[in-house]
């Protein structure tokens, strides 16, 4: 598997943390904030494959590009990006040693909680 990180999504991520829309919540959540299966379809059937992927900060290239497969940790709720999902992102990524991807979370959560 070779995920590498997605520039574009981090600078859409930071782009929402600077505009406020964060939602700041706590580690545990982000379980019961992640847009569901159906969500994610609806999503990119609106939207496209394209604005889906700015919503992850990973990109699996061993898959085909309009798969969800493709896309890979997940930071919001396709409106807000969510603090528990970057803390979960940032520990599973330093797990599977994604490090570019680990240390972008880690200085997202920065800019998250500065404020």
């Amino acid at each position: 598997m070779a995920v590498k990180l997605n520039k574009p999504a981090l600078e859409h991520a930071r782009s929402l943390v600077r505009a406020g829309k964060v939602v700041r919540d706590e580690r545990d959540a982000w379980s019961e904030d992640a847009p569901s299966a159906s969500d994610e379809n609806a999503y990119v059937d609106k939207h496209g494959w394209t604005e889906y992927s700015h919503w992850h900060l990973g990109i699996d290239t061993d898959k085909t590009d309009e798969t969800k497969g493709h896309y890979e940790f997940p930071f919001g709720d396709f409106t807000k990006v969510h603090r528990c999902a970057v803390i979960s992102l940032e520990s599973r990524a330093a797990q599977f040693d994604h490090d570019d991807i680990a240390k972008a979370a880690k200085e997202l959560l920065e800019l998250i909680d500065k404020d």
